[in-house]
């Protein structure tokens, strides 16, 4: 819901620019214009009539130059294209509006009247006006000239608001895709964890009917209490804390049923959870892959897992044995890199995970914001 509601907004911010800029261009005579007692309405008539050109060529730029040549790859056509028709706007404006004024003829018989002959007595040393000709008042731009500017001006600013649109509606739509991708990812996940962890644990618990009905009440408590959280609680973008640890804690407890006692499992959380959310199964692959990849049949190996709580975030720590150090296991590069991905997605920046890696241990120290 949320991303519909952001794609409404984003459709009407461009109309929006637009008609604020046109706005305020054909407001610029009312705002700008010098009149000394009422406003001046042919002057504004007239600049207005001056904007209808840019105008027309604004919509001509939006709906046929740029869908049709250079969104199209034809860029090369559209510069071309685009120049000419300027020029001859720019052109059509020049006779039609830089038209010269004609010299008005003298007065007949102004010459012999004896006005321009002899200056009036007194007067005829009084020395002439000092006038220079960089002091006289600056002459206005030509409206050919005004056009091409402001012509080019528009252009530009048309241009690089559809391609600004455009880039804005693609990275919303590649985050979106991705969004689903890592969806689609947490749906595999979930289906990664179910077959080949419940048929063992069953089996476990299925041996411990006869010798420890006890535990094995326990165990399949536990077991239903993992189903629930893979099938309804981590069906949201975000779940509690609690419920995620006891998901994990279920988890481990399950899968020591799989090992003798030369593994060694430590789980270190506090008994004061936060009443926050986190998103659901962010810690589940890490796990797996410590018990896929840290385990080994002939040497004794060991699993820590480590949780801390700060005010502001939340540390997860898991060690484990790596007896396959010297191997490349591009496996557990995968889940590194997918687990990486989600991250980057949900927090962006704001978070941290170290991998330290040697012969002895294998060690994935994360940090996300509460």
């Amino acid at each position: 819901m949320s991303l519909i509601k952001k794609k409404y907004k984003f459709n009407y911010f461009e109309p929006l620019i637009i008609i604020a800029f046109w706005a305020l261009l054909f407001a610029s005579p009312l705002l700008f214009g010098r009149f000394e007692d009422q406003i001046e309405w042919q002057k504004v008539q007239t600049a207005w009539l001056n904007f209808l050109p840019l105008l027309v060529l604004f919509f001509i730029n939006r709906f046929a130059l740029l869908p049709r040549l250079f969104f199209k790859g034809k860029r090369v056509g559209y510069f071309l294209s685009t120049i000419s028709i300027i020029v001859l706007f720019a052109v059509n404006i020049h006779f039609f509006n830089d038209i010269p004024t004609q010299k008005r003829p003298r007065p007949e018989g102004i010459e012999n009247s004896g006005l321009l002959t002899e200056p009036p007595r007194g007067f005829d040393r009084m020395p002439p006006p000092n006038i220079r000709p960089s002091e006289s008042a600056p002459q206005p731009i030509p409206p050919s000239i005004n056009f091409l500017i402001l012509a080019v001006l528009l252009v530009g600013f048309d241009t690089g608001l559809q391609i600004s649109m455009r880039w804005s509606s693609l990275e919303k739509e590649k985050f979106k895709l991705e969004k689903e991708s890592v969806e689609n990812q947490l749906a595999i996940l979930k289906n990664q964890v179910s077959p080949h962890f419940f048929m063992n644990t069953l089996n476990n618990i299925h041996a411990l009917v006869d010798i420890d009905s006890e535990q094995a009440k326990t165990s399949i408590i536990k077991l239903s209490n993992l189903m629930r959280h893979l099938l309804y609680d981590s069906e949201g973008t975000k779940t509690p804390i609690k419920k995620e640890i006891s998901f994990i804690e279920s988890y481990i407890e399950l899968m020591k049923l799989r090992f003798s006692e030369k593994v060694k499992i430590t789980v270190d959380i506090p008994t004061v959870i936060p009443e926050k959310l986190i998103p659901p199964l962010l810690f589940t692959s890490l796990i797996e892959n410590a018990f896929k990849h840290g385990i080994s049949y002939n040497s004794t190996s060991f699993i820590e897992v480590k949780m801390s709580f700060t005010e502001e975030n939340l540390i997860f720590i898991i060690k484990n044995s790596n007896p396959n150090f010297n191997k490349t296991n591009e496996t557990k590069g995968i889940g590194i890199e997918n687990t990486k991905k989600r991250l980057d997605l949900i927090y962006s920046e704001n978070y941290t995970l170290n991998v330290d890696e040697n012969k002895e241990f294998y060690m994935i120290n994360l940090n996300v914001p509460l």
